[in-house]
């Protein structure tokens, strides 16, 4: 009874295996297994390899030993298998490339050929794995001509290993071919890389992997946007079996329908859109957008520091696509190049430079900031004043930045009256006689001499006269260039304005040290410009009206005045209302004004003046440190 219960069983699950072996041996097989080359032809990204190749194969000219170089999913082992299969190929196609009829490419396709040997150099890398391996060395080929041994990831072998390989790797047997497969070259001794032909495996470009991603999205039926393909050929940073390893993941989760959307949200990429809006952001100077669109960034999930340097990286092809001779260093495909060059058409160099070094500075300094996202914020507002800072919120140092909303237009100035109407007069100050503005020449710093200042009260050091000295050199200031060099929101006013002749509004000298003193107040953290503008007031000059003298104390500081006398003149000229008055810089040739003493100098002149000071500081024994 029992044998007969087990006899139904049987001829039931035999009859159930029957209806299921069609579905057990239509295994899934994964894309990098399925469309492994098989022959030269079918390696992508390599044709200059594989030609040589082949031309060695051809005129019978092959090398005892290859060292096949580059990094991971290029073709390294693929090439190795089709070589070693090719060479023992009984009827090769004129193309250089297998039959795969003889007797010899049947057992490869089968996996059972004895001529062809493979060792995993990164799990056997011992001295005991290659003396087996110089055994098996030592036995023929049983059909074929050669009996090839790929080494893989070879860099894995111990320095023992390697040194009891060197000689039979120097002298095989004359049916020995070596084949050396390695990602890190510069882990191999001298002496094997001087045994080996050498094969440098290029990076595969993203064109030619979308080109095969399409190729296997057609025989396998799947609808792909080639959009979609660039952002996996991409993702896969020029390895192709990691590209077909993100395609079958991409297929798998899009159900053979790959979108460019379904491909970012898949893979969680930044969408390159975002950062085109950011650019756009910067050159319209809009810090509200730009601080929106990073938020938005930081909902979907991303990395601040992921998003740092994809923008750093968005930049530097916005730079190289800005000249069509350099166009060729970006590795993407035709349509994202052409979007990249008419948007880098907007920008400037100098733009995109001082964007690169910020975006660099922020990367360096993320991992030290305990606020990330603060430090993100202030670089995309820094990267909104790059075209037109304000100045006086300058972003240079420490300096500060642009309010966020829209600054209130300055005034524009008056149009000039016509040609033929007569100027009025301009208030002519009581004070000071005025020479008539005809034809004002440019104005000149020259030596000048005038009457010393009064000596100083007793007990202050007797050297205290000033011997004013002009700068060697001169300056013009021409206020129709200067104008004209301003900003375009400010150019039709100026030229206006020098068309009917300098501006010469009645003033007083108190409102030209207000003046003086809000150019100062304007640059808060121009530390040392502030104390020598505030140590050097302007002094006018006796019997030329509108001249003034800016006495510093050492030659730094008159170089520090002479470049900043552009900008201080025009803000002079537009707070009083005359571009007649002009500065002189001159050096102080005798002992510096107590204004401008230090520490030290003040400590001496109370211990001079004060026997009672001295006395305490001798008594205490006190010393300036």
């Amino acid at each position: 009874m029992i044998f007969c219960y087990f006899c139904i069983i049987a001829t039931y699950s035999f009859i159930i295996y029957k209806d299921i072996e069609p579905l057990l041996m239509d295994n899934y097989i994964v894309s990098a297994r399925k469309y492994r080359p098989s022959t030269f032809a079918s390696v992508v990204g390599q044709k200059a390899l594989t030609s040589t190749l082949k031309n060695a194969i051809a005129t019978g000219k092959l090398a005892h030993a290859y060292l096949f170089c580059g990094s991971r999913g290029v073709g390294k082992t693929s090439c190795a298998r089709i070589f070693a299969k090719t060479i023992n190929c009984e009827h090769p196609t004129p193309d250089g490339d297998p039959c795969n009829e003889c007797d010899s490419c049947r057992a490869f396709n089968a996996g059972s050929s004895l001529n062809i040997v493979e060792l995993d150099a990164a799990s056997n890398n011992g001295v005991d794995d290659i003396r087996s391996l110089v055994e098996q060395v030592q036995v023929p080929p049983t059909n074929g001509r050669y009996r090839v041994f790929i080494i893989d990831e070879v860099h894995m072998l111990t320095s023992g290993a390697f040194n009891a390989f060197l000689k039979t790797l120097e002298e095989p047997p004359s049916y020995v071919v070596f084949i050396l497969a390695t990602t890190e070259k510069h882990k191999i001794i001298p002496t094997i890389l001087s045994r080996c032909q050498i094969y440098d495996f290029s990076r595969i470009t993203i064109s030619d992997m979308v080109d095969h991603l399409a190729y296997v999205a057609k025989n396998e039926g799947i609808e792909a946007e080639r959009s979609a393909l660039s952002v996996i050929a991409s993702k896969a940073d020029g390895a192709m079996r990691d590209a077909l390893s993100i395609f079958d993941q991409v297929a798998a989760s899009s159900r053979g329908n790959i979108t460019y959307k379904s491909t970012i949200d898949n893979l969680n990429v930044l969408d390159s859109a975002y950062y085109s809006r950011l650019v756009d952001a910067f050159l319209r100077e809009d810090v509200t957008s730009s601080l929106l669109i990073y938020k938005e960034i930081r909902d979907h999930g991303f990395d601040s520091h992921f998003f740092i340097n994809g923008l750093g990286g968005y930049i530097r092809d916005l730079m190289v696509a800005s000249q069509t001779a350099t166009q060729s260093l970006l590795d993407t495909d035709d349509a994202t190049r052409e979007q990249l060059a008419a948007l880098a058409a907007r920008c400037t160099p100098e733009f995109l430079y001082k964007a690169m070094s910020l975006c660099n500075d922020a990367d360096l300094k993320y991992r030290q900031a305990s606020n990330k996202t603060f430090l993100v914020e202030l670089l995309l507002i820094k990267l909104c004043q790059l075209i037109s800072p304000s100045p006086i919120f300058s972003g240079d140092g420490e300096g500060l930045l642009k309010p966020l909303g829209n600054v209130p237009a300055t005034p524009a100035t008056p149009t000039a009256a016509p040609a033929a109407a007569s100027a009025p007069v301009p208030p002519v100050r009581p004070d000071i006689p005025r020479p008539t503005p005809a034809k004002p020449e440019p104005q000149r710093l020259h030596v000048v001499s005038h009457t010393p200042p009064p000596p100083p009260p007793s007990g202050a050091p007797a050297t205290q006269r000033r011997q004013v000295v002009g700068v060697p050199h001169t300056i013009s200031i021409n206020p129709a260039a200067r104008h004209a060099e301003a900003k375009a929101s400010a150019s039709v006013s100026s030229e206006a304005s020098a068309a009917a002749g300098p501006r010469s509004d009645a003033y007083t000298l108190d409102r030209l040290n207000r003046a003086w003193g809000e150019y100062m107040a304007q640059r808060p953290t121009e530390r040392i410009l502030v104390n020598t503008m505030r140590a050097c007031p302007p002094q006018p000059v006796e019997g030329k009206p509108d001249l003034f003298v800016i006495t510093v104390e050492n030659p730094a500081q008159r170089d520090l005045m002479t470049d900043q006398l552009p900008s201080l003149l025009k803000h002079i000229h537009d707070s009083l209302g005359n571009d007649l008055i002009a500065f002189e810089i001159a050096i102080n040739e005798g002992v510096s004004s107590p204004a401008t003493w230090n520490e030290r100098e003040v400590i001496a002149y109370m211990q001079e003046s004060s026997p009672a000071v001295a006395e305490f500081f001798k008594k205490f024994k006190l010393t300036l440190g």
